[in-house]
């Protein structure tokens, strides 16, 4: 894999979930860029559709612009 030279060249996903104490879970959308090391976004609910992640990849670069 090369490693990205620029901003928004490629960027990283990552979904974790956990569980709060009374038992809910709740899961978190970490979106990086590979070059910078930036945390583009946290997105975090109870429920992460594609769509909503489509949503807020929109949104997420500060070019406004995706990785590509």
């Amino acid at each position: 894999m090369l490693v990205p030279l620029r901003p928004d060249e490629r960027w990283s996903l990552d979904f974790v979930s956990d569980q709060l104490t009374d038992g809910r879970r709740f899961r978190i959308l970490a979106v990086v860029d590979d070059c910078t090391r930036e945390c583009l976004a946290l997105i975090v609910d109870t429920s992460l559709s594609g769509m909503r992640v489509a949503r807020e990849l929109d949104g997420s670069s500060p070019s406004g612009a995706g990785p590509g």
